[in-house]
Parts: C-alpha cells; structure tokens; sequence
C-alpha cells in the first residue's frame, strides 16, 4: 500500500476496492468522544474536508455506530499500555474506519497513516474532479522504534518566513516526525526577539549581503538578508506544531558561533583581545574565531535570554550548540586567562566546559534539561545533558557509555545538505554524497553498544544547514525525498544490518509516495536528477570524500 514509514504489522486484502471497501462520501462523519481524540479529528476533519469538499460533520460514537459509515477515533489505555503514546491500530472495513491510538500523538499517526490509504489528491487543499475516496480494508497495528525522531532546521543562516515553518511542520507530522529543532542564532543572523535585549533583532537579525556558495570562489551577493521571529510568532509555531504532536527545540548557540550577538552587543566578545566594536553580522560561512567572552555579564546576559526562551519553548530540552569555539581569543585575552587560573581549570578547553556546565546546572535548576553537539562531552558533563553526536558515531558512543542520552545525527550519514549524487549537476556540492539508498540504510545504533548503553540512544535527526539553502525551495530539494527514508529509518522496525534492509521495496514504496510530494507541492529531487531550474551552475561547492 505504499506506506512510509512502514507500519509494524499490516494485514489487508489485495488492495483493490471490493465489496469490503469503505467509500467517503458526502454523508461520512467523524465521531470522537474523549478531548485527545476530539482534537486529532479536528484536524483530519480539515485535511480531508479540504480536499473532498465533504463536510465529515462530528458526531459521538454511539451516534456513528448508527449511522455506521463513520471515521471514529478513541484512545485506547491497552495500546497505551502496551505500546506508549505513539502506538496506534488503524482498521477499515465497509462500514468506515476505526482510529485507535495510546493518547493524542498515537491518533495523530493514525490520521497520518489513514491519509496515506487515500488516492494522493487527498493531500491537495482542494478538491479535483473525478477522485474516488475509496479505502482498503486493511488492518494496522504499529509503533515507533525511537521516542526523537528529528529534524534540524536552520533558520539563522538563512531566514525562512513563519509561513515556511509551519509548512515544514506539516510535512514533518506527514512522515511521523515528531521534534524540529529549531537552529535559531549563529554568527550569521540572530532569530528570536529578545524584549530585555532588543538589539539582538535590530542589529544582529540581518547582514549586509551573503556568500554565494563556498568560499574558494570568493563569490559574494550584495543584497542585505535578514528576518527574525518575535516571541508571538514563535509561540504560533511551537502550538501548531504541538497541535500536530511535534516538539520544537530551540538552539541558542554559545559560546561559539556567537558573532551577530557581539554585533549587538560588542561588551560580549572578548574586547581585551580583539576590537570588537568594529564587528558586525557575519557575511562568511564556516568557522568564525569571534567568541564570546566569559565575564560573569556576559553569564548574566544569556541567562536573561534564556529566560525569555524558556518562557516561549516549552520542551525539555534546550540545545546551547557548544561547537567549534575557537580558542585564539581565549588564549589572547587577560581576563580569560585570569578566569582559568581562578577556575583552576584545564586551560581553554576546561573554560569552555566550564561555561557549558553552568549553563547546564542553571536549566537543570529549571527543570530542564540541556542538550549540546558532542563536543561539550570534552570536560565532562553534569548527568542530565544529552549529546547530538554530529562528528561521526563517536561522540554519540563515548556519551552512552557514560550514561548521558544521544541524539545520533552524524554528518557522513543525516546532513541533508550534503549532496545526493556526485557529478556537476547538483546544486553547490557540498560534503558526502549521501543517496537515498544511503539514508535508509543508516543505522542509528553502532553495533559496538551493549543493551544498556544501546537504551540510551534516544533517537536519531537528520540536520539541515542553510548556507547554501536560500529559501524553502532550496530546502525542498534538500530535505526530500531523503527524509522520507529517513523517516521511516527513525519509526519502522528495520533489520539492523543495513545490508539486510529491503531497499528494492522501499524504493517500489517511494514511487506511490511520489505522488503524494506532488500532492503537497514539495519540490523534492526527481530520481532521475534535478531540473534545470533545481540546478546552480558554476557556484562553488565544497565536495568531499567519504565513507
């Protein structure tokens, strides 16, 4: 039936409308009594109201049992208890379709993978002539391997409008994702309105132009960018994305990466090392030396920003990035220096643990919890933390031997701004080439992991950074239809080996899911390579090799 992600088990007929077939039609109604299954009817109530043009009026079960051509959705406290929030059981026979999940995100996969049983034009927001809205009968029981199933979006390299977002969390809950983290600030742009410190969005919000492509070629385009989300906004986006059972992550990147906050304020940079007056939002990619500095204002400074974001994002988890923070300045600065010999720790590195675990200790006082790429592992971390292991498996190993939780996102397998075939034709070239062969074959748990630590692995992300993404097309074309395996690497109960994986199954799955991109309006990579429009001639890439 062309699901994806797979479900775990699925028994139907042949797939062919039959005498056991449930039709919609313009009398089917949508019956839901409990609040969790009230609110996931609404919501498919508009989705496929909007591209039938059938009312689906609500009614309560005992009425649907009467009326008996009904989508009736409940939650179920045996599923709840056997499979957690997210499992659910989906069946169709000829009198409607009965939903039944753990709690509120189980229905919503239901929903999702009730969807997906329809002819695709159930995913337009409009109806078109001749659809017949006919479902198998079929029954599903399913559940997800990984509680994170994530995807990084990077809006502080490029802007992108709210508008794009909440598109984007669409197509999330579409492939059963379930957390967006939200990469909101970055030496090239400051993202989030900060009402005790307004200059971070009206100095640190734009750059005077940008770098086409990498910068070998040196290649600039004169044209300011710029864009941030005030506090409101965002707040629309974390309840939307709630509403679909998505949890949004916020990044606050520190104390590298930190350039267009010094640009605001220049009293957070390390000014007994460096002119820090004289910068301003970075126009570069790649790694910047500028820093922040580790006075205790400049502590007090980010913990009044992370006031505001703990106001606005309600998740457990609060991502301080802690990467690649260059340590000249440091090493050039008195007052660094003076900090390290008070501290008593173990040169730069030991300043910038230092750094992140007061961060740490300061949300765990919070209730909650902190969340770093795999380099803040170096110095040690309190036992709260959670790694993103990015620079390969190790990390990721390392800190689930230590008892600490990993999000495994490693960039030889999950950036999906890499490339995805080698040759000239792809857009601005930029790290592996990663397939979508190669992402459906990632395996997010290293063999070498034991049971215990192996139960550490939370979950698994895929990333996407914008530096050579400009807008939601670029990011289309990047993220799909590689997500979709993706997806269904981080839900479906796939054999282990990669090798054992069912590629030439998948890839007959991805020709009925094609379908359904279109239905969407994703303008993903076609199979057979991009379109001339898809494509960049002669800007820059940064290609390289790798497993």
């Amino acid at each position: 039936m062309d699901l994806i992600p797979a479900p775990r088990h699925l028994k139907a007929d042949d797939g062919a409308p039959g005498p056991w077939s449930f039709r919609l039609h313009p009398g089917t109604r949508i019956a839901a009594d409990d609040p969790a299954a009230q609110a996931v009817a609404r919501r498919l109530r508009a989705e496929l109201s909007a591209a039938t043009g059938f009312a689906l009026d609500a009614c309560t079960e005992e009425q649907g049992r009467l009326l008996r051509q009904t989508i009736t959705l409940r939650t179920d406290p045996e599923l709840l208890a056997a499979g957690g929030p997210e499992a659910y059981a989906l069946a169709v026979h000829e009198y409607g379709a009965v939903l039944r999940g753990g709690a509120g995100p189980g229905l919503s996969h239901a929903a999702q993978t009730l969807r997906q049983l329809f002819d695709p034009r159930i995913y337009r927001r409009a109806p078109l002539p001749g659809a017949d809205w006919v479902l198998p009968s079929v029954r599903i029981e399913d559940a997800p391997r990984f509680g994170w199933r994530g995807v990084l979006l990077d809006v502080a390299r490029h802007f992108l409008p709210k508008a794009d977002v909440l598109r984007f969390l669409d197509l999330m809950a579409a492939h059963k994702l379930n957390v967006l983290h939200l990469h909101l600030t970055d030496d090239q742009g400051w993202r989030i309105e900060i009402r005790r410190h307004p200059r971070l969005t009206a100095v640190g919000s734009w750059r005077e132009r940008s770098m086409v492509g990498y910068r070998s070629a040196d290649r600039r385009d004169d044209r300011p960018h710029g864009g941030h989300y005030t506090q409101d906004d965002l707040r629309e986006i974390v309840a939307y994305a709630a509403d679909r059972h998505i949890t949004v992550v916020p990044e606050i990147d520190l104390p590298g990466h930190s350039q267009a906050a010094i640009a605001a304020y220049p009293e957070l940079g390390n000014t007994d090392a460096v002119d820090t007056s004289a910068l301003g939002v970075w126009t570069d990619w790649g790694i910047n030396p500028n820093v922040l500095n580790v006075t205790d204002g400049t502590l007090r400074f980010f913990e009044e920003v992370l006031e505001e974001v703990l106001e606005v994002f309600p998740s457990e988890f609060v991502h301080l990035g802690g990467d690649e923070c260059p340590k000249d300045q440091w090493r050039a600065s008195p007052a660094a220096q003076a900090r390290i010999a008070e501290l008593g720790v173990d040169g730069e590195d030991g300043l910038q643990s230092w750094f992140i675990r007061h961060f740490d200790r300061w949300l765990a006082d919070r209730g909650r919890r902190l969340i770093g790429w795999d380099e803040i592992l170096e110095g040690g971390l309190a036992p709260g933390a959670a790694v993103s292991s990015w620079r390969g498996y190790e990390g990721g190993i390392a800190a689930a031997r230590a008892g600490h939780d990993v999000v495994m996102c490693p960039e030889q397998h999950v950036y999906l701004d890499h490339r995805q075939a080698p040759g000239g034709d792809e857009p601005i070239p930029v790290g592996y080439v990663r397939t979508l062969e190669d992402v459906y074959r990632f395996e997010p748990v290293p063999p070498e992991l034991d049971g215990a630590a192996a139960a550490r692995v939370i979950g698994t992300q895929a990333n996407l950074w914008t530096e050579f993404m400009t807008n939601a097309r670029d990011v289309d074309y990047r993220a799909f239809p590689r997500l979709a395996a993706f997806a269904e690497v981080a839900w479906s109960d796939l054999p282990r080996d990669p090798d054992e994986r069912d590629w030439a199954g998948f890839e007959r799955r991805m020709a009925g899911h094609y379908p359904r991109l279109d239905a969407l309006g994703v303008e993903y990579r076609p199979p057979g390579g991009p379109h001339p429009w898809q494509r960049r001639p002669g800007v820059a890439g940064r290609p390289a090799e790798g497993p």
